[in-house]
């Protein structure tokens, strides 16, 4: 068996990386897919649910895992503590499953260097005034909180010179498109072939 790959994916908020990765795993069930779901000392918000979202965990929690170096990476947001399983993932990945990682370019550095074979794919906006269009649509932020978001953006989308694959997201079905293809062509390279039909290569390179 071929082992799976983990994705790293970013973007800055408002570009469509989630909307991306859900219809990925909806629309694409040739391969073993899922999402990495993050640990986290925040409290439990309204129509979330303990393992779908993210394992909720208390901070004593949180800090014996980090201790016992269990996290690929981890980061304090707003006072709260947020980190990715290193357990579940290598679980996950030597069943054959790939592993979307939903990660800022922060930790998609932390994660490079302790796993160099995971695959990097930055997400972009068509452009600033899509990306501000699309923040205001989704009728959720402040004024002050979508301003914030913009700067924010302009950080986040300096970095995508570090990514192995940049889409831009300017329409959703051809995104989505470029998205698959990556996928598929990850799949179809030597090494992993070889895994998934061994049994089928030894005999057609067996002597008659």
């Amino acid at each position: 068996m071929s082992k799976g790959t983990l994705y790293i994916v970013s973007a800055p908020s408002g570009a469509g990386k989630s909307s991306l990765i859900n219809a990925l795993l909806e629309t694409n069930p040739t391969y073993d897919m899922k999402v990495s779901v993050s640990h986290t000392t925040r409290g439990m918000r309204p129509g979330e649910e303990n393992g779908v979202h993210y394992n909720f965990i208390s901070v004593e929690e949180f800090t014996e895992l980090t201790e016992q170096e269990s996290f690929l990476e981890h980061a304090e947001v707003f006072g709260n503590y947020y980190g990715t399983s290193r357990p579940w993932i290598e679980d996950q990945l030597n069943k054959g499953i790939d592993v979307f990682l939903d990660i800022d370019w922060q930790g998609a550095r932390q994660i490079r260097i302790q796993m160099p074979a995971a695959k990097s794919l930055f997400i972009l906006p068509p452009s600033k005034e899509e990306l501000e269009r699309r923040l205001n649509a989704r009728g959720q932020d402040s004024e002050a909180i979508i301003a914030r978001r913009m700067q924010e953006a302009r950080s986040e989308i300096s970095h995508y010179n570090e990514y192995d694959y940049v889409i831009v997201n300017d329409d959703f079905d051809a995104a989505l498109m470029d998205f698959k293809a990556i996928i598929r062509a990850e799949r179809l390279k030597q090494d992993k072939q070889t895994a998934k039909y061994n049994s089928m290569l030894n005999a057609l390179l067996a002597e008659q």
